[in-house]
């Protein structure tokens, strides 16, 4: 476990190959719109992926060391919360459905984006009438996303439907910056932290591939806000015996967050390991070892049901596959100001990579009881410093 009274800790290493990260989170990827930020991916992996496909539903695997034994798969989902062109008024304002989860009170003012396909990204502000204009009763209503509307400056429903079809979809307009220290905003670190760890993760094992001996198949998995579905057909596409779920996890450094439901979770500490039923105990107790042995801050969680991320679909594909979580701590999920640490993103890909390399054809993943009992941290003999 990180030990915060450390006085040796090295100053962190900027996070490399940032560029790729930004590009992830300007390509636009609602659930099932994914493929911009797909072609980030696979020209991200290029330079080091053995190969690369993408399937029918859309997921795209970059895998390493194709021949390895075992089956590795990691799983960061590209797809972030969007919106759907439902109908054009005859005013020319654009109403909308919602893809993923959206808290509506947040929705209202943001600026967006409208993706379409003859005419690009069209920018737009979601509207609502004014406090000033509503009665008593209409201001103590919870707002719906069916009481707003996007303009996007067009009078008239032919001028927009010129440019706009049904069922194009729309992104919050909040791109990636740089806050104080290492800590940076963005609409959609979740997910595309995830992928971009994921990536990351791949190109620090290719700088150490004498020591690999397990098939990595890294999947920019898709349609994840909408029900796991790309990290089901991916988990039995690949077949993998063992996988590591990339995805963001509630911080709850901030006021109002209640530290019994989410874990005493803080940005900059690292990432989170997940230990629960979706978790097989021997991942953990590898993950927590790969941790120590190279030095590498990390959080624990534990979660008694099932996730809520890729994890879940992965565990229950075929016959079962031993399954881990990395979460990166995030304050404010699914709005346009989501915040993570660029540390913690780096930490993870550095974890990810020294699990993958510590895996052998030999390594039993069958619960059992010597690895029932997990590994507590704070008996660990080796301290890990913090970053």
């Amino acid at each position: 476990m990180t030990d915060s009274n450390q006085t040796t800790a090295e100053v962190t290493p900027p996070l490399e190959n940032i560029d790729l990260l930004k590009q992830l989170i300007a390509a636009p990827s609602p659930s099932g719109y994914e493929q911009p930020a797909q072609e980030v991916f696979r020209r991200g992996v290029a330079p080091f992926a053995d190969s690369i496909e993408t399937d029918l539903l859309g997921n795209a695997y970059a895998i390493v060391n194709t021949s390895g034994s075992p089956k590795i798969m990691l799983a960061g989902h590209c797809d972030e919360i969007g919106f759907l062109v439902t109908h054009i008024h005859d005013r020319g304002y654009i109403y909308f459905s919602n893809i993923g989860g959206h808290d509506a009170n947040i929705t209202v003012g943001q600026r967006v984006l409208v993706h379409t396909a003859r005419h690009g990204s069209l920018s737009g502000v979601i509207g609502k009438k004014p406090v000033h204009l509503t009665d008593e009763e209409e201001r103590g209503r919870k707002t719906k996303l069916d009481d707003l509307f996007v303009d996007i400056g067009a009078t008239g429903k032919d001028a927009v439907a010129e440019k706009v079809s049904i069922g194009d979809p729309i992104t919050y307009a909040a791109p990636f910056e740089h806050l104080q220290g290492d800590l940076a905003v963005a609409h959609s670190f979740d997910n595309k932290s995830g992928t971009f760890i994921l990536a990351e993760a791949l190109r620090l094992v290719s700088l150490e591939r004498d020591k690999l001996t397990a098939a990595v198949y890294g999947v920019s998995t898709v349609q994840e806000e909408i029900g796991l579905r790309g990290a089901r057909t991916s988990a039995y596409f690949t077949g993998a015996t063992v996988g590591l779920a990339l995805d963001v996890g509630h911080a709850a450094d901030y006021p109002g967050i209640d530290k019994r439901k989410t874990g005493d979770i803080e940005l900059g500490k690292g990432p989170v390991i997940t230990r629960g039923a979706n978790i097989n105990p021997q991942v953990y107790k590898m993950l927590i070892e790969a941790a120590v042995e190279r030095d590498i801050p990390f959080q624990l969680n534990a979660k008694g049901v099932g996730t809520g991320t890729d994890a879940n679909a992965m565990q229950l594909n075929q016959g079962g596959m031993a399954v881990g979580l990395i979460e990166l701590p995030l304050r404010y999920m699914h709005t346009p100001c989501e915040v993570v640490s660029l540390s913690d993103i780096r930490n993870a890909a550095r974890l990810v990579a020294a699990f993958i390399l510590k895996v052998t054809p030999d390594t039993d993943f069958r619960p059992s009881m010597q690895n029932y009992a997990a590994p507590e941290a704070s008996r660990l003999k080796k301290e890990v410093t913090v970053d």
